[in-house]
């Protein structure tokens, strides 16, 4: 018997669904009624968890998407199946038009650790991308220093990490992705998560700065709902776990963005009020579901 046949939800149990959303431009990622399962095994039995159902989620090329839900809904699994970390059990995910087999090295993947390396300095992180592609060193160096003088980290290309701030560190691994240009889709697991809530506003206005302009196509997981509208054209919202995409909400802020003042924004608060519904009442069912 197929996963469908087994695990399909009946409608009561679904809500509104949001399928591939039509759009004028080229398509970078796809998923298409992607299901996940884990089994875990033990001595005397097997067990197997939904992490995400049925998810259908179209990101079009060039555009921020950001993924927001409740905690444990699958937001994270999906941005590992779009990096080739892992594969659906089924439905299928696709990048410009072809699945996703096996590590994606089209995409490059930014996580809540820095993930740098110990013995190499801020320059070396940077241009390591570049080396192992076979680039010249006199080229990965210019265009390292040109992303590090982006960033404000001229002058700090020969300290190593811990020579570095949090903040400092998550900027060189930002630059050490984006100064590959054959990379054209950015992967960001909640990468401002652990910062201060004044580096978190300062890394995304110079997110947002390094992405405009780029035709990058950005998929972005966030817990905070006004991080999401600040830098998003369009936001997935995720219903309580096992996961699907309950609704995907357009961003109508113009661009380019002030992050330092987006609530005083035309647009935020009826954005805000409509995603914040929609969040609520995945908590709340949660919370009922759990006997609280």
């Amino acid at each position: 018997m197929g996963l469908r046949a087994a695990e399909e939800p009946s409608a009561a149990t679904v809500g509104p669904q949001a399928r591939a959303v039509s759009a004028d431009g080229p398509v970078a990622l796809e998923a298409r009624d992607v299901y996940k399962v884990f089994v875990s095994h033990t001595r005397r039995s097997r067990r197997a968890m939904t992490a995400v159902r049925a998810v259908n989620l179209t990101v079009r090329r060039g555009e921020f998407l950001t993924l927001i839900g409740p905690s444990g809904c699958g937001k994270s699994t999906v941005l590992n199946m779009f990096a080739g970390l892992t594969a659906p059990t089924d439905g299928a995910v696709l990048q410009d038009g072809q699945p996703i087999r096996g590590v994606n090295t089209r995409g490059g993947y930014i996580t809540q650790d820095d993930n740098l390396l110990p013995w190499r300095t801020t320059l070396g992180n940077v241009e390591i991308a570049l080396e192992l592609k076979g680039v010249g060193r006199a080229e990965r160096t210019a265009r390292a220093l040109a992303y590090l003088d982006r960033v404000g980290l001229r002058g700090f290309e020969h300290h190593y990490p811990h020579e570095l701030s949090g903040g400092m560190r998550k900027r060189v691994s930002i630059v050490r992705t984006l100064v590959d240009d054959s990379v054209n889709v950015i992967l960001m697991d909640e990468p401002f998560g652990p910062l201060d809530a004044q580096t978190r506003l300062v890394l995304q206005d110079e997110l947002l700065r390094l992405w405009q302009g780029s035709g990058r196509t950005v998929v972005f997981v966030t817990h905070d709902l006004v991080e999401a509208i600040a830098l998003s054209d369009r936001i997935g919202i995720f219903t309580r776990a096992p996961g699907t995409i309950k609704e995907v909400r357009e961003v109508a802020i113009p661009r380019p963005r002030d992050v330092f003042h987006i609530h005083e924004a035309p647009g935020f608060a009826p954005v805000y009020d409509a995603i914040w519904a929609d969040l609520r009442a995945e908590i709340a069912s949660g919370r009922e579901a759990d006997g609280e």
